[in-house]
């Protein structure tokens, strides 16, 4: 693995939101083709992560590498935005259009033309929907008629629409049920691997750390420090054996 693109490096990272502590990362680093799933960070500190991650905001102390770059030296928006198009994000703040329908909301980032779509940009959106699993019949829904579960697959479709190099989600599982959460987890897992993502999934739930990522680490708050969880790893394998 060590031989692999360091593509997200995180040294002595802090930053305070107004929480109850800062937060902390002491070192984190994301690889070309590696799997994370990051216990122990709540969803507003999810949220400030994924922004010191993707430069929108800068940390109070330390240093972020993205691409091998340090995300203080990226100054001017235009270098950003391209910077931004290198991440997926799995979010909740990610905007789907409830009027739309599934296959119009999946569209937009290929095309403005969702009306009549140019015949690349359908077909490009069909090949997403089968690799996320939404039907066709789900695709020509509503966006606000579908189930929790169907709209988390229609943002990680939009996640993957610019071929990103890295995969960031923010609590992807918070509004499944325990039913659904497996599925979406090994599928989460399955696409991270066959793109040869980066992944970077925060979650509360150990059991769904440990089927949608390769590794699980939790992050003790008062000194930043990411401890992985083996136990759980082992746990989750035997059990996939069974």
């Amino acid at each position: 693995m060590a031989d692999r693109e360091l593509l997200v490096e995180l040294t002595g990272v802090s930053k305070d939101y107004r929480a109850l502590r800062p937060l902390r990362i002491h070192r984190l680093e994301l690889r070309a083709g590696q799997s994370i799933a990051l216990l122990g960070v709540d969803a507003a500190m999810s949220e400030v992560l994924v922004n010191l991650i993707t430069g929108a905001q800068l940390p109070d102390e330390g240093e972020i590498r993205v691409f091998g770059r340090a995300t203080a030296s990226i100054t001017a928006v235009d270098e950003w935005v391209t910077e931004l198009d290198r991440f997926g994000l799995i979010s909740d703040r990610a905007v789907l259009v409830e009027q739309f329908t599934a296959e119009q909301n999946l569209a937009l980032p290929i095309s403005l033309d969702i009306e009549v779509m140019p015949p690349g940009a359908r077909e490009e959106v069909r090949r997403l929907a089968a690799e996320v699993g939404l039907s066709a019949e789900t695709m020509a829904r509503p966006t606000s008629a579908l189930a929790p579960t169907d709209q988390l697959r229609l943002r990680l479709g939009r996640a993957l629409a610019l071929r990103p190099r890295v995969l960031l989600a923010e609590h992807p599982n918070a509004l499944l049920s325990r039913q659904e959460s497996p599925s979406f987890a090994r599928d989460l897992r399955r696409i991270s691997h066959d793109r040869g993502l980066a992944a970077l999934v925060m979650t509360a739930d150990p059991t769904f750390a440990g089927a949608a990522a390769d590794t699980v680490v939790e992050l003790q708050p008062a000194t930043g420090v990411l401890n992985r969880r083996s136990g759980l790893q082992r746990w989750f394998s035997s059990r996939n054996k069974t």
